[in-house]
């Protein structure tokens, strides 16, 4: 039976933190996200749904005490690359799993992924949902099959002059890498036919970007501990399907 009419929306949570980037630039402000709403939940997807949009507010208040006790980290991409990112990817999947719940006993809600992205300060403009109309839902499906056959390739990092106090550390890092490779390409094997256009993107690359960061962010500490840390490497944190 579906509770028509009832607006699902997780509730904002914001702490106000403030961040000291490279150079000495200060951003005063706490994560704000959109909040999900979902029009009609049936009721015997009630409890998973309230269990992710709980989540959801954890996801908010992990990420503001993060960014309160992370002041002075990083260069100016850090929050973006170490926060943000990460966030985004943690939110793409628990509404993902929102859409599941629904879709098992009613027709499953597409788009939700457009509230995943946060902002600093204010939460970014959420586009309009995607139309249900037949048309759109070709479109769709001809969307998730443009992944068929591909295989998802990363560039591959350049450190040169890798100290050698830092070379078990680097090594595990480069490790850590070709792992998340190789398991962003089997989920792309696995879920053929997910999600609407934008899945791949939101629910396997830009995961991977988030991960690949973080990996690369350590390559540069590591290094940076012993020697002159490199700077620029989260350039190689983007990956692409061909």
């Amino acid at each position: 039976m579906l509770v028509a009419g009832v607006a699902v929306a997780a509730t904002l949570t914001a702490v106000t933190a403030a961040v000291a980037f490279a150079g000495g630039e200060t951003a005063t402000g706490a994560i704000a996200c959109p909040q999900p709403v979902v029009p009609a939940v049936p009721a015997a997807a009630q409890a998973e749904v309230q269990r992710e949009l709980a989540n959801l507010d954890k996801q908010i208040a992990e990420a503001n005490n993060r960014l309160r006790t992370s002041a002075g980290e990083g260069g100016p991409n850090f929050v973006q690359n170490a926060i943000l990112g990460p966030l985004a990817s943690k939110r793409v999947a628990a509404l993902n799993r929102i859409e599941t719940a629904i879709g098992r006993v009613a027709e499953k809600p597409e788009g939700l992924e457009r509230f995943a992205t946060c902002g600093l300060g204010q939460a970014p403009a959420v586009s309009a949902p995607p139309a249900t109309s037949k048309p759109a839902s070709t479109s769709t499906n001809a969307g998730t099959g443009s992944a068929a056959g591909k295989v998802i390739e990363c560039p591959l990092p350049v450190v040169q002059n890798v100290p050698a106090a830092a070379r078990a550390e680097v090594d595990r890092e480069f490790a850590n890498l070709s792992k998340q490779l190789a398991e962003a390409n089997e989920r792309l094997r696995t879920s053929a036919g997910q999600g609407g256009p934008n899945f791949v993107q939101n629910a396997i690359l830009g995961p991977l970007a988030s991960k690949r960061n973080a990996a690369l962010d350590r390559i540069a500490i590591a290094i940076g501990r012993v020697g002159a840390r490199p700077q620029g490497l989260e350039r190689f944190a983007t990956c692409s399907l061909k």
